[in-house]
């Protein structure tokens, strides 16, 4: 009896703890989580440098997308000391249905981060590292200078990393995306997560032709920082609305493309339509290379930093190999 006892609890508490942290979602009516398909369940992490990893986060106050976004490759990233560190707080002014971060009103910027991100970085030995935040609407430059801050600082902490930022999508902060890309980081990522026509229920706050254009401004701005962006499929988009996405990406001149799986955080969220299969990820990858990308990423489990480090040595291959042919 006292074993269930237990389990309830942790259940009632699991329920008030997405409740907390979803207060904008609370209305919404339920949205039962399908059971996932055996092509993307993964194991619980449980290695001893996962371990190691956490605690390295835990002692240096540290953020990660890892954990806030409930990635599904945590175990398998941090198993091998890679980890998304996510700045400027754990609460975003944001409050898309597909995301599990919290929203609210965010705190003061902490003028210490960037040299703990730095830190944590020289610490793992990281050849390639991914920061990315929550959106920052409330300031007024949208932290873009704290992005800046802590490229900075990770150049001076750790030489040798090559470094991706993974950006809001700085709306109607004029001049942030200046700032972040005179920090030259070495990849400039920013999602655009769906198709346009899903954008008032997925990414309400959001403007789909807006991200597009910033991703193109970068290109403009200097075209040796190697762009990316992401979509998520499963959220009832249709196939050639997919295949527009990867043109509009190619006429901004994107450079690498993901696509994985939504994933559905919560019943709160938004569901999932369907679960796209390895075949379709496939077929995706195949039109995306032939529309000129340089490089693709496109499977279930597909996500924004998944292989960050593997995926920027390949970039940088390729865009070698085909200026080589030109």
């Amino acid at each position: 009896m006292s074993t269930r006892i237990d389990i309830d609890h942790r259940a009632n508490l699991a329920a008030e703890e997405r409740i907390l942290r979803h207060p904008e979602k609370a209305h919404r009516p339920d949205n039962p989580i399908q059971r996932k398909p055996a092509w993307i369940r993964v194991k619980a992490p449980n290695s001893p440098i996962y371990h190691e990893t956490r605690t390295l986060m835990r002692d240096n106050k540290l953020t990660t997308v890892c954990e806030e976004a409930a990635c599904p490759n945590i175990g398998e990233c941090w198993s091998q000391r890679h980890a998304t560190m996510m700045i400027m707080g754990e609460t975003c002014t944001r409050a898309c249905s597909f995301c599990n971060v919290a929203t609210g009103l965010p705190k003061a910027l902490d003028a210490d981060e960037p040299r703990r991100v730095a830190d944590a970085v020289a610490k793992l030995g990281l050849r390639h590292v991914v920061v990315t935040s929550v959106d920052r609407d409330d300031l007024a430059d949208g932290g873009a200078e704290h992005f800046a801050e802590t490229i900075r600082a990770i150049r001076a902490a750790a030489r040798g990393t090559t470094i991706e930022v993974l950006t809001p999508d700085f709306l109607r902060k004029d001049g942030a995306l200046e700032v972040v890309v005179a920090a030259r980081p070495d990849v400039f990522n920013h999602n655009l997560e769906t198709v346009p026509k899903l954008y008032p229920t997925i990414r309400p706050g959001a403007r789909y032709y807006h991200s597009l254009r910033l991703l193109d401004r970068v290109k403009q701005l200097d075209p040796t920082i190697f762009t990316k962006s992401g979509v998520m499929v499963g959220l009832g988009e249709a196939r050639i609305e997919v295949l527009q996405v990867m043109d509009d990406l190619r006429s901004a001149e994107v450079d690498f493309l993901t696509i994985g799986q939504y994933l559905q955080p919560t019943v709160k969220h938004a569901a999932v339509d369907r679960f796209v299969t390895p075949e379709e990820f496939e077929d995706y990858a195949r039109m995306a290379r032939g529309k000129g990308f340089l490089l693709v990423s496109a499977t279930p489990l597909t996500r924004s930093s998944y292989h960050a480090d593997r995926d920027f040595a390949a970039l940088r291959d390729a865009r070698a190999a085909r200026l080589a042919a030109a």
